[in-house]
């Protein structure tokens, strides 16, 4: 037969050795993203390829970002996006900021922070998570989980955000939020104003202008949490604070150069950007 198709026996024989070698390493590869996987459930596929570096080198693989998408689909391992549900409601009497981070140039920790609420699935209903994100570093520095959509969340948040702002407190600092209720309310403001800290918020509800905010939401559930189906309070509690550990300390950012937002927060790497 070798002969027949030209040919030799050991090209026959290398040609099947290389066809099973390329399965084998294959197989290792989808093991190791199951693995990794394990720790960070929504892991995308650009960011798989760089947390499978090491690996790759270490078993002398050779695989490219297409191959590895292509291997994640045969394995019906690709990432699948889920629709959201409203949090923001933006019809009240209080007074409304405009916004003032426009083209506004991030170059260090705690010069601009990001806040918006998202739900939780909670049994047969739901539950709500503040959070409030450094934009420098990507960090996620306060967050609160409540049973409704009062200000208590967003309160207990913006708290432990000012906590951790041991430094820097002599430089200036914007918040940045939509217009919600929960936002706008005498005790936000205050609390807001109490600690020397300027407020920006969104203009005509346009999504866009609070797109870090949102986004840090969205791959806090679709990385961490879309997998788990919460009973109660407290296991979704102790899901949140797990997700945002691994966050901010294990999952690496493609705009911070794949490093984490704690490493980043820290050290005050040069990551200037413009809003």
């Amino acid at each position: 037969m070798s002969g027949l198709f030209g040919k030799t026996r050991q090209a026959w024989y290398k040609a099947i050795k290389r066809t099973e070698q390329q399965q084998m390493q294959a197989l290792l590869v989808v093991q190791k993203v199951k693995q990794i996987r394990k720790e960070l459930p929504h892991c995308g596929g650009r960011k798989l390829y760089y947390l499978l570096g090491d690996f790759l080198r270490r078993h002398q693989i050779k695989l490219g970002r297409d191959k590895l998408f292509a291997l994640l689909s045969e394995h019906n391992l690709l990432i699948k996006r889920k629709k959201t549900r409203r949090t923001t409601f933006s019809y009240h009497h209080f007074r409304k900021y405009p916004n003032i981070i426009k083209k506004l140039e991030v170059v260090r920790p705690n010069q601009l922070w990001v806040s918006d609420i998202t739900y939780i699935s909670l049994g047969a209903s739901f539950a709500y998570l503040s959070l409030i994100t450094d934009a420098y570093s990507r960090k996620i520095i306060g967050w609160s989980l409540q049973e409704n959509l009062s200000a208590t969340g967003p309160l207990n948040a913006l708290s432990q955000a000012l906590k951790q702002r041991n430094e820097g407190k002599s430089q200036p600092l914007i918040h940045h939020s939509d217009r919600g209720l929960q936002y706008c309310c005498n005790a936000y403001i205050e609390k807001l104003q109490g600690n020397k800290v300027k407020i920006s918020m969104t203009e005509n509800g346009d999504p866009y202008e609070n797109a870090l905010a949102e986004r840090v939401h969205r791959t806090l559930k679709e990385e961490f949490l879309s997998y788990y189906f919460y009973f109660n309070y407290e296991e979704a509690q102790a899901a949140i604070d797990k997700a945002i550990r691994l966050y901010n300390h294990r999952r690496p950012h493609l705009s911070l150069a794949y490093q984490t937002p704690a490493a980043v927060h820290q050290e005050g790497e040069v990551f200037a950007y413009s809003v």
